[in-house]
């Protein structure tokens, strides 16, 4: 090309315009902090005194004055002034803080975290006065870029490489403030000092932060410049070439030539910044004055020194060109001129690595069947994939140890599951086997991280951090109104591909992403939005894939990363709910593949894998495995629970539109919900909501004997007794996994409800795998009360609505477990004095067994009082109760509500306990009556119903008194609280000997009617439908709806109190 002329109106070589006054001290103050720096010449303490507050009036004047921000930010000198000043203090700030100059680009070099905190409190006071200063600077520098043309300073800034300072100014805030000080054996005086300093430094790095984003706003060869400098580091180059096949044998070096190249060929800057480089260039550079020449050496040096053979692109061409590569072009430089595009080692990695289906549907979803043999495979060698670090030495010769395990030929469905055409499907067998010096610092990458930027969310808080979260999200945000290069390539998405292809790029991610769960920052945040922008640029490269298997950790189901990964997907797709995406669009089928990625992960390795820790609690509760064989700690379980709840709630999210409904449906989301259902049905037992105590623990101890005492007495100078110890944590395989059923169930609802606009039937695909995984069992079993999982019975309250309605199978079924067996004895004959023996009862919501009695009709004369009131007065012991949904179930059942009398009831009986105590059926001065009512009203009955003459006792005394006659009369009042059941044994088909369960045959006694039961269950079903969607509660024919009096008006309230719980 040829040599380029001088632009328009460019000031002679002959003539120097005129500094202004904030020019002239500006300029003053910064040759005197440079001679201050470098000692030559001499600054004494007065001089630094004149320094400083021109800085701080300068600073103050950029703040303020826009004529003078605009003024200076033109100003060549000023820009030229600033890098002198910090190429000055940097090896000065270097030298007395973490030793020699060569530690600042190479920390292996530096001294100890000891000796640097010598260092430190040693300079301690030159160090305050001169960091003060440069923050100023910095700040002075951020202030210039933020005028009406940024690109006039921008280039300015470019051109004094005053960028370059900014990348050695980060680096060592980096090294300073990542050190470990340890400040427990410093004194008082010296931690202080260390903690000012550390400040400071801070301070700087975030003012670093902000000056780049201004630098590279709206700028694509400064975003290019900063991505280079920032993500190409050697020796995670090195590293990188040695993964191979992990990175798709991804060459960093050939990709920053090729960027490097980019840079050169799109170095043309903006015509007024040209004039005020070629001024300068021609008045002060060329002459020796100070503060100098510009640099020849770089590659925008051409703009300046016409001398300089340019080789950037004219920009005066308009044509767009056709991308060619040609591999025997021998001239890099013009073998990536001809391909026009930033790099063809990034874009051939992208192809490798995208999304599979991103042209086509090439990967499809695993089958169930496929499915369940993973989770076969996974059960088998569950206690052989984890390490088992934490067991004492002593506890390695246990007979169930991961060692010893003699596992089947067969454990895994590699021969059926694993494909080429698959995410990357788990095979369980010796190669997920990890080894026991597994160095987990390692797999969390801990210890010296690659990249600039890596350690920065590691140094500041959430309120400092934004800057550096705004520069990602400008380098790779493809937003609206971005237009592309002349080879048709958006910058933004090439930007994206390399951040994602270079490993300090991923461990920035990395950060970013833990970043959000360390800080426990919430959705409306000004991280988790800037971050959750980040994650939607990655989807638009179709690169979530990747940076998911890049996130994974081999030790954990789900690494936290993921984890937040997650979260910021799920509230990605929760933003289409507001603002929807025209279906069959590309964002939209870019979005179901998306999905398809994810439900993939979760069927082939989150639901397998839960499913084997599962499996193994399960074992151990029923003394099948010993305890201290779980592979696996605390910890672990709550990083894998938070993952499945994370996919859980994204499967909430996606549930409510139809479309991604419909693909649910389509991939049979129902098989893997409910074989978490099953799983977590065998391996953690129901938490009661109140236990029953032991009755010795209510006997008082004996009085001690004096022979007993102690031979003198204590004081009040004692020193008081050591305080209890901190509770215990719970064993890993004990842990609850507690919320995970309500979210299964509300999932399952979602996806058994009807049509948009359509009150019923439900859905009949759902109802038919429903059925045909045997999951009404599944369902049922959710009916009894778990503290773990609260309002659960809700949820399948209205999941068997939705199974019923419109599902002939499914009546027939739930007549078939009431209907199969005759109904047991369940009355023992009485004694002599009327009374049976105690018969025990199961109390839903109450742990064990609560024993009663039940009183015979042909009491003898001699009966106590208190019975004779008793039968006198029925409703005085049914006011404990709360009133029943169903008016019909409640009209037969003959239960009354006195207004007077009434305890504080809800419907959801088994969830709520009355604090107030019920009146007494009978005198408090008769001394034969035991039953005392001086506690909480019970909750829902398993096995015989609750009778008129039901009083509950005491806790010290847990006797019942029971009449016979209301055996039947109150069963269909309790009908809807189906016990645990077990598929195993014998009954109807496809059910199982679940119906021959004790306390199935206990509901099955209510004369024969199984309509009773449907009737009861759909009616609160309905109620509970209702209260989801705002309509009234059911009332009756006659008027008297779900209750009467104020219970029921009381009821209303608390249902309505209760309805986001639903």
């Amino acid at each position: 090309m040829a040599t380029p002329a001088a632009p328009e109106g460019a000031v002679p070589a002959d003539h120097r315009p005129a500094l202004t006054v904030e020019e002239l001290c500006f300029a003053s103050a910064m040759s005197c902090f440079e001679g201050w720096l470098k000692m030559d010449p001499a600054i004494g303490p007065r001089t630094m005194s004149y320094v400083t507050k021109f800085i701080s009036r300068t600073l103050e004047k950029t703040h303020n004055l826009k004529e003078v921000r605009e003024t200076l930010s033109r100003s060549v000198e000023v820009w030229v002034w600033l890098t002198k000043s910090f190429a000055a203090a940097l090896p000065s700030l270097t030298t007395r803080s973490i030793g020699p100059l060569q530690s600042l680009n190479d920390p292996e070099k530096g001294i100890t975290p000891q000796e640097s905190t010598a260092l430190i409190t040693k300079n301690y006071t030159s160090l305050k006065e001169d960091l003060q200063l440069l923050i100023k600077l910095m700040h002075i520098a951020r202030n210039l870029l933020v005028v009406p043309e940024p690109e006039i300073p921008q280039d300015l800034c470019a051109a004094a490489q005053f960028d370059k300072m900014l990348y050695q100014t980060i680096t060592l805030c980096v090294n300073v403030t990542s050190k470990a000080y340890d400040g427990d054996i410093l004194e008082e005086t010296a931690r202080h000092k260390l903690s000012e300093i550390t400040e400071l430094y801070k301070k700087l790095l975030i003012t670093c932060l902000q000056q780049a984003h201004n630098w590279i706003a709206k700028n694509d060869r400064n975003k290019m410049s900063f991505w280079c400098a920032v993500l190409f580091d050697d020796e995670s180059g090195e590293e990188q070439q040695d993964a191979g096949a992990q990175f798709a044998d991804f060459r960093p070096d050939v990709a920053k030539m090729e960027v490097q190249n980019w840079i050169e060929r799109n170095s043309r800057m903006c015509d007024k910044a040209r004039q005020l480089l070629l001024d300068y260039q021609q008045n002060l550079g060329s002459r020796g004055s100070p503060p100098g020449s510009l640099a020849e050496n770089s590659v925008l040096s051409w703009n300046w020194m016409p001398h300089v053979r340019p080789r950037a692109d004219d920009i005066g061409e308009e044509t767009k060109i056709t991308p060619q590569w040609k591999e025997d072009e021998q001239d890099k430089f013009e073998q990536d001129r001809l391909y026009g595009r930033v790099s063809r080692e990034v874009d051939t990695w992208w192809l490798k690595v995208r999304d599979p289906n991103y042209d086509e549907w090439i990967i499809s979803m695993p089958s169930v069947e496929k499915a369940h043999q993973l989770i076969e495979g996974c059960k088998l060698s569950s206690l052989n994939r984890y390490p088992h670090s934490f067991r004492n030495d002593d506890q390695e010769g246990s007979v169930h140890s991961a060692e010893e395990v003699q596992l089947p030929e067969h454990q895994g469905p590699e021969s059926e599951v694993r494909d080429d055409r698959h995410y990357n499907l788990p095979d369980y067998n010796d190669d997920m086997i990890e080894d026991e010096d597994v160095d987990d610092d390692e797999s969390y990458g801990e210890g010296p991280m690659s990249g600039l930027l890596t350690e920065v969310p590691n140094i500041l808080d959430p309120k400092q951090i934004e800057a550096l979260h705004m520069i990602v999200k400008s380098c790779i945000l493809d937003s609206a109104g971005i237009s592309l290069s002349r080879a048709g390539e958006n910058l933004q998405k090439t930007r994206c591909r390399m951040f994602l292809s270079l490993e300090c790029g991923r461990s920035l991610l990395r950060e970013i992403l833990v970043f959000i769960a360390v800080w426990e920052k919430s959705e409306q945040s000004l991280i988790f939005q800037l971050t959750t922008q980040i994650v939607e640029a990655i989807h638009h490269s179709a690169l979530i894939p990747f940076a998911w298997q890049s996130l994974r950790i081999p030790k954990d189901i789900i690494s936290p990363a993921q984890t937040v990964l997650l979260r910021l997907v799920n509230n990605m797709f929760r933003t289409r709910l507001q603002d929807p995406i025209q279906p069959g669009s590309k964002g939209h089928l870019r979005d179901i593949k998306l999905l398809q990625f994810l439900y993939i992960q979760f069927r082939t390795r989150i639901v397998p894998e839960c499913t084997a820790l599962m499996h193994l609690q399960a074992q151990i509760r029923n003394e099948a495995c010993d305890p201290v064989d779980f592979p696996v700690d605390s910890w672990d379980m709550e990083r894998a629970k938070d993952g499945l709840q994370q996919f859980l709630d994204l499967l909430m999210t996606v549930n409510e539109p139809i479309e991604w409904r419909t693909c649910l449906i389509q991939w049979e989301a129902v098989f893997d919900l409910l074989v978490l259902l099953k799983s977590l049905e065998s391996a953690v037992p129901k938490k009661p909501m109140v236990d029953l105590p032991d009755r010795s623990a209510h006997r008082r101890p004996p009085p001690p004997h004096d022979d007993d005492r102690e031979p003198h007495d204590y004081d009040s100078a004692d020193p008081p007794p050591p305080p209890p110890p901190p509770p215990i944590q719970e064993h890993a395989h004990k842990f609850p996994w507690a919320g995970i059923k309500g979210q299964i169930l509300h999932i399952i609802a979602g996806l058994l409800q009807p049509e948009a606009g359509r009150s019923g039937p439900g859905n009949p695909v759902v109802q038919k795998q429903i059925l045909q995984h045997n999951g009404i069992i599944s369902l049922l079993n959710c009916c009894v009360y778990d503290d773990h999982n609260r309002f659960a019975r809700e949820r399948v309250q209205i999941c068997l609505k939705w199974l019923m309605d419109g599902s002939a199978e499914a009546n027939k079924v739930l007549h078939d477990l009431v209907a199969v067996s005759p109904p047991p004895n369940l009355q023992p004959a009485p004694d002599a004095s009327g009374l049976t023996q105690p018969v025990p009862l199961r109390v839903d919501g109450i742990a064990g067994e609560v024993k009663v009695r039940v009183k015979s009709n042909n009491a003898q004369p001699g009966s106590s009082s208190s019975s004779a009131q008793q039968q006198h007065h029925p409703s005085a012991a049914y006011q404990q109760y709360p009133p029943r949904p169903s008016s019909a179930a409640s009209n037969e059942s003959g239960i009354t509500t006195n207004s007077n009398t009434s305890t504080s009831s809800s419907t959801h009986d088994h969830d709520h306990i009355s604090s107030q105590a019920a009146p007494s059926a009978s005198n408090s001065n008769n001394s034969n009556n035991n039953n005392t009512h001086t506690h909480q009203s019970p909750a829902r009955v398993h096995g015989p119903a609750p009778p008129s003459a039901l009083t509950l006792p005491s806790l010290a005394s847990p006797l019942i008194s029971v009449s016979p006659s209301d055996y039947e009369r109150f069963t269909k009042a309790y009908m809807n609280a189906l016990p645990p059941l077990h598929s195993a044994g014998a009954g109807v088909p496809d059910v199982g000997g679940h119906l021959n369960h004790p306390m199935m045959q206990a509901v099955r006694n209510h004369g024969g009617r199984p309509e009773d039961l449907f009737k009861d269950i759909l009616t609160l079903a309905d109620e509970a439908a209702r209260l989801a969607i705002g309509q009234p509660p059911f009332v009756s024919p006659n008027g008297s709806g779900s209750g009467s009096g104020s219970g029921s008006r009381q009821r209303d309230a608390e249902e309505t109190e209760e309805e986001d719980f639903m």
